[in-house]
């Protein structure tokens, strides 16, 4: 895959993932758009392929459905940013931003998780009415732990009665 191609395929992945592409004229459609957008963003340079790609690699890491709603939310977001700054006059950057956004609406629960993410390591955990709710959420937290730690077991175990290689 070349580099020029990395965003439509980020694109295609997200919107194929999310059930967007019902027919292959919107994606034709949206080829052609990104292709102009291409243009308006000079993405033939060579300097495109300078440190390989910037989100197709890290979708790779993401393997859980949940997970890649969260990482999928903050790519949109960084090309929607992105096409902020562009000239919405053309309509291939008006096309693209409408898909995006539709998209992204449909993410918004990942884009909440990232926040909480985010804002987790600025707990103060040094604040005694926070430490005393940690305490009291402890057994709970671990609960969960244990039982996902179960569950992951019993799907690999599942998995290898299954396989008969």
């Amino acid at each position: 895959m070349t580099c020029q191609t990395y965003s439509f395929f980020v694109l295609s992945v997200v919107m194929i993932y999310f059930g967007r592409f019902g027919n292959s004229l919107i994606l034709a459609q949206l080829q052609n758009d990104i292709d102009q957008l291409k243009a308006d963003f000079n993405s033939s340079h060579s300097d495109v392929a300078d440190g390989g790609p910037i989100f197709t690699d890290k979708l790779l890491d993401w393997t859980e459905r949940n997970e890649k709603r969260i990482i999928l939310s903050q790519i949109l977001s960084k090309y929607l940013e992105m096409l902020k700054d562009a000239d919405e006059s053309k309509a291939h950057v008006r096309n693209i931003s409408e898909e995006l956004y539709t998209l992204k609406n449909s993410l918004s629960d990942g884009s909440k998780k990232a926040k909480y993410l985010m804002d987790l390591p600025k707990l103060q955990m040094s604040d005694l009415k926070i430490q005393r709710k940690a305490v009291n959420e402890l057994f709970g937290v671990l609960q969960k732990l244990v039982e996902t730690s179960a569950s992951l077991k019993r799907k690999r175990s599942q998995s290898q009665r299954r396989c008969r290689c």
